[in-house]
């Protein structure tokens, strides 16, 4: 069983690290990568709705190597909560 992309990227975020688009899309690559909404723009999508929800929150922002803007985000106290409350304990992350 996979989780619903969005719920995955927030239990991904469990454990508290900061991460950006590119992590997270390397980390849950072996799951969804074979999907057709696996790409950089549906991710970074799931990031600012969860950032909109108050789940996660932007820690900090760069430009990288190429010019593009790097946007880090770490989960909040109400993130952890909705992954406790609706991830079974057998999938989640942290």
């Amino acid at each position: 069983m996979v989780l619903p992309s969005r719920m995955a990227v927030l239990n991904y975020m469990s454990d508290g690290e900061e991460v950006d688009v590119k992590s997270v899309m390397s980390a849950l690559k072996k799951d969804y990568g074979n999907e057709g909404q696996f790409n950089k723009k549906m991710y970074l999508d799931h990031l600012l709705a969860l950032e909109a929800n108050g789940l996660v929150e932007m820690t900090s922002y760069d430009l990288d190597s190429e010019n593009e803007l790097v946007m880090r985000y770490q989960i909040t106290e109400d993130g952890e909560q909705t992954v406790s409350k609706y991830v079974d304990a057998a999938y989640r992350k942290g």
